[in-house]
């Protein structure tokens, strides 16, 4: 049996806006190589890692947050799933942090990509989440059922990404509901942010004077596409729009000082954004065992 005393602490930590509670969730991580990457050199990318005292080959946090508003409890994503063992930590860090999967009665999602869809089922297809409505951009469920899309991809693509996605969809279908923007959750208003995806969607969490923007995946490796947001994904849908949205909200969460929180930032994902001569510093917030602090 393996010492308790030398296991890492349970992947959840507590931050509050205004009157909602927003909880980080770690599901994991995964390794990739930078080949996985474009729009920057391969050396350059490795540099940049190294300079931030990071491993190479690239590895990405997983992310989900919980958020809990007017006596309602909402998921923002549900992560991989155990699909390798660096992933698939979501159900014990939500058990953890005293959350029952039959307690949460919405499901946000920022996309549909494995990363973030594989938690959404179980082994045996059926809905984890048995009391939850699944709310989800229209644009992301019309790509993803888009038959002509699919067949443009590889066959592993198709099969991961979207038969991975219609897979998780119908678990979901009698309690699907489509957005296209506006509030989805008591003082959670939908933000599109297309190019990862058509429907990839940004949440801004707003209570009294204080706000926070899970924005899904504007960044997938924080220590190269922060100082560098011309630099996309392999995964990225439209890779151009990917970066053009990229570089808005980031000219936007610095100007405003904005709060943000990511799927694939290093754990406990929240953080700023600090202007940085012609270009941008990630600054992680302090973790604080106050919970009223000011975001």
């Amino acid at each position: 049996m393996a010492d308790a005393t030398i296991q890492q602490a349970a992947g959840f930590c507590h931050r509050r806006v205004g009157d909602i509670l927003v909880t980080a969730l770690n599901d994991g991580h995964q390794d990739a190589p930078l080949s996985t990457m474009a729009g920057i050199a391969t050396e350059q990318a490795a540099a940049l890692l190294h300079a931030a005292f990071r491993p190479v080959p690239r590895r990405t946090a997983v992310n989900a947050f919980l958020m809990r508003s007017g006596g309602r409890i909402a998921l923002v994503d549900t992560g991989c799933g155990p699909i390798k063992p660096t992933t698939g930590r979501l159900a014990a860090n939500l058990a953890a942090a005293g959350v029952a999967p039959g307690a949460i009665d919405t499901v946000l999602m920022t996309h549909l990509h494995p990363d973030h869809f594989g938690g959404l089922t179980g082994a045996d297809g059926a809905a984890l989440f048995p009391n939850a409505t699944l709310h989800l951009h229209e644009a992301e469920h019309a790509h993803w059922h888009d038959d002509a899309a699919m067949e443009r991809e590889d066959p592993s693509r198709r099969a991961a990404f979207f038969h991975g996605a219609r897979t998780r969809l119908a678990a979901y279908a009698s309690c699907t509901s489509l957005f296209t923007g506006g509030e989805v959750f008591p003082g959670v208003t939908a933000l599109p942010l297309p190019g990862h995806t058509p429907g990839h969607t940004g949440f801004v969490v707003t209570s009294g004077q204080t706000s926070l923007l899970i924005w899904g995946d504007i960044v997938h490796v924080p220590e190269v596409q922060v100082p560098r947001p011309e630099a996309t994904m392999a995964v990225d849908v439209d890779p151009g729009q990917a970066a053009a949205t990229r570089r808005r909200i980031f000219d936007q969460v610095a100007a405003d000082r904005q709060a943000i929180a990511g799927m694939h930032l290093h754990f406990p994902a929240f953080a700023h954004l600090a202007r940085d001569g012609a270009g941008y510093r990630l600054v992680p917030d302090a973790w604080s065992i106050d919970l009223d602090g000011d975001l």
